[in-house]
């Protein structure tokens, strides 16, 4: 299993707009290219000092699915316009580790 990891950073006022498109229309679109191999997307939020902090965090099954939802130069980040509009910075390339455990707790 492989977790692809991204950072993006809003200011406060667009924070809840682009939670908002995440949740609405770029999630969506991406459980909509029914890529084989691709598991999940978790969407972490974090007030700072000055900026709010946003974490995507996918599961692919292998590098293969990753590079199907990415493409061949699949470190890049994928960052549609929209969401471009409303960040201040994010990620130009995307994290990926092998997940080598997980553990759940009762």
């Amino acid at each position: 299993m492989i977790a692809r990891i991204w950072h993006g950073w809003t200011s406060f006022e667009n924070a809840d707009t682009y939670e908002s498109l995440l949740k609405n229309e770029i999630f969506p679109s991406i459980e909509n290219k029914n890529i084989k191999g691709y598991r999940k997307i978790s969407l972490l939020r974090r007030p700072l000092k000055n900026e709010v902090e946003f974490i995507t965090i996918m599961i692919f099954d292998n590098l293969s699915a990753v590079k199907e939802f990415a493409g061949k130069e699949y470190e890049k980040s994928y960052v549609p316009q929209k969401a471009q509009d409303v960040l201040l910075r994010h990620d130009k390339i995307s994290q990926h580790y092998d997940i080598v455990s997980e553990f759940y707790y009762k």
